[in-house]
């Protein structure tokens, strides 16, 4: 996490700093270091073991942690220069000690984003990418920034998509259905053995206030219930199917029905159902539920469509190349086909050689700002509809739009230009 930084953003150009062997044939590749912003579960478990698998193309030179202790094991580790301030590593990059970030924070990336890109230097943020739209007005439609979503590079979600378009596309789709079954994060982690960083208390509180300011402006309310539900529970895992549905239909047209329950517990069960966009009138239903003591993590995703259906079963997001399964149903005269597809490549690792043909090519991510800025828009929405279907008082930007247009709810498309 990071204070802010008030100055101008650049946009998308060329990187100078990038380490670079020119390719020849098959041999030689770009080498990008790269500094790695927020040691936490993340990183230790994911970002760091698949940079150094894939040292053919990265090199950590920077790590980051506001537990300077922290930052230290783990740069000694690797062989990575530490520190304890996200700035003060932004300013280095300046000097040309990295090609580009990787950040991994807690809570709000907005102000840390804002500040390296001022920087020149390219950015992968982990989700969410802001929790408030004001956090990210001005930053340019070309900034070189990616946001990690990492289940649209699944290659399972890939071939779904291919298998979609082969269909009909978004258009084909009669309804996208997605369940999340969600165990503890401590029972999915007993494997790792993570180590827990311990940063001074005064340390993290300026970025915990900044934090709090941006979810007062998202929703104007001090309902810790609402907060929480909105920055842990929908910007922080459902997003994730908020990411899945921009890939094959597109973002929300609209959510009708938004409820939470049970309302002594959190993290809750969240339900949410709407219409996706376009004339082909398809639906869309949520369900996540948090179970603490469930076996294990469970996701689906299916669409349905007239000719058949597809389903994607995703393990923990933890488990390394532990493959998503892809179940296409169809019909073949008076035979009806089940194909099953499962690919054990990695779905952080092919996000992060994404990244790297973005920072030496120039190659689009799936996520850039404008879909971050729509999947804050559709959570603001889902929290702004239970909000509505609960009773509770709710105002900033989540409603703000609404006092001059009861309509413009549901229509994120034109607050979104006003940022842009």
């Amino acid at each position: 996490m990071a204070g802010r930084h008030c100055g101008k953003v650049r946009g998308h150009s060329a990187n100078p700093r990038v380490t670079t062997l020119r390719r020849e044939g098959l041999v030689d590749v770009d080498v990008v270091k790269v500094a790695v912003v927020g040691l936490g579960v993340a990183a230790q478990v994911v970002y760091l073991p698949l940079l150094a698998r894939r040292r053919d193309v990265f090199r950590v030179t920077a790590v980051c942690d506001l537990d300077g202790g922290h930052a230290e094991a783990i740069g000694r580790e690797i062989g990575a220069a530490a520190f304890d301030d996200p700035i003060a590593t932004l300013d280095a990059g300046m000097s040309g000690a990295f090609d580009a970030v990787i950040i991994l924070t807690s809570g709000s990336h907005g102000p840390l984003v804002r500040a390296a890109l001022d920087r020149g230097l390219p950015v992968l943020c982990e989700k969410p990418l802001a929790y408030s739209l004001a956090e990210l007005k001005g930053i340019p439609r070309d900034a070189r920034l990616m946001v990690g979503y990492m289940k649209q590079y699944d290659p399972a979600a890939q071939r779904m998509l291919d298998t979609l378009h082969e269909v009909g596309g978004a258009m084909a789709v009669r309804h996208l259905d997605v369940t999340v079954l969600h165990p503890s994060d401590e029972s999915q982690l007993l494997f790792a053995r993570v180590r827990a960083a311990k940063p001074a208390p005064e340390r993290v509180a300026p970025y915990l206030e900044a934090d709090d300011q941006a979810l007062a402006t998202a929703l104007g309310t001090s309902s810790e219930r609402l907060r929480r539900l909105y920055s842990r529970v929908v910007l922080g895992s459902m997003c994730h199917d908020l990411s899945l549905m921009r890939l094959f239909t597109g973002s929300a047209d609209t959510v009708d029905h938004a409820a939470v329950w049970p309302a002594d517990a959190f993290p809750p069960s969240v339900e949410v159902s709407g219409t996706l966009r376009g004339d082909g009138a398809g639906r869309y239903g949520l369900r996540w539920h948090y179970l603490p003591g469930y076996p294990a993590y469970h996701e689906t995703v299916a669409v349905h469509h007239d000719h058949g259906s597809m389903e994607l079963r995703f393990p923990s997001p933890y488990l390394m190349n532990a493959p998503t399964t892809l179940t296409c149903l169809s019909r073949v005269g008076t035979t009806e086909r089940r194909t099953v597809h499962r690919d054990v490549a990695e779905a952080f690792e092919r996000q992060l050689v994404a990244f790297h043909r973005f920072v030496t090519q120039g190659e689009p991510p799936l996520t850039g700002l404008q879909g971050a800025l729509e999947d804050i828009v559709t959570a603001q929405r889902i929290v702004r509809r239970y909000a509505e279907w609960a009773g509770h008082p709710l105002g900033g930007e989540c409603v703000e739009e609404s006092d001059s247009d009861p309509t413009a709810a549901e229509q994120p498309a034109e607050r979104l230009s006003e940022l842009l």
